[in-house]
C-alpha cells in the first residue's frame, strides 16, 4: 500500500498536522467532503492523502471565501477532471493500436492501410445541393 494512502493519524494528531481543530475534521466528514478509514473499535484514521485534502479544503474556504457546499462541488469536478484525463489516456492508447496496425500495412503495401483499424464513412447523397 503506498505511504500517502495508509490511514496512520488519529484524529488530534491529523488535526495538528493540518493545523486545524478537530472538530472541523468531524465536519468535513459530515459534509463527505472527507471519509476517514474506521478501526473495528470506530477511531478515525486519516492519511497523507487525506490530510492534503483537508488543506485544500481550508485554502478553499479561508483564503478563496468558497463556503462548504462550493468546496464539494469543486472537489468533485476534480475527481470528475481525474477520470476524464483517464479515459482520454486510455482512449489514447487504444488509437495508438490501429494507427501501428497501419503503418505494418503501408510497410507491406496493402491497398487497405489507409482504412486499416477506421470505419469506412458511409456515402452521403446530395439533394438540391444540401448534404443529407
Amino acid at each position: 500500500m503506498a505511504l500517502g494512502r495508509r490511514p496512520v493519524y488519529v484524529i488530534s494528531i491529523a488535526a495538528g498536522l493540518a493545523g486545524c481543530h478537530p472538530r472541523t475534521l468531524r465536519i468535513y466528514e459530515e459534509e463527505g467532503l472527507l471519509e476517514p478509514v474506521r478501526t473495528q473499535t470506530n477511531i478515525r484514521l486519516y492519511s497523507d492523502d487525506d490530510l492534503e485534502r483537508v488543506r485544500a479544503i481550508r485554502y478553499l474556504t479561508q483564503i478563496r471565501g468558497v463556503n462548504l457546499a462550493g468546496v464539494k462541488l469543486l472537489l468533485q469536478l476534480r475527481d470528475a477532471t481525474e477520470l476524464l484525463r483517464e479515459i482520454g489516456e486510455e482512449l489514447a492508447t487504444q488509437d495508438e493500436a490501429p494507427a501501428a496496425q497501419a503503418a505494418v500495412y503501408q510497410e507491406r503495401g496493402d491497398e487497405t492501410a489507409n482504412d486499416a483499424g477506421r470505419p469506412r464513412p458511409r456515402n452521403r447523397s446530395r439533394r438540391n445541393g444540401v448534404e443529407l
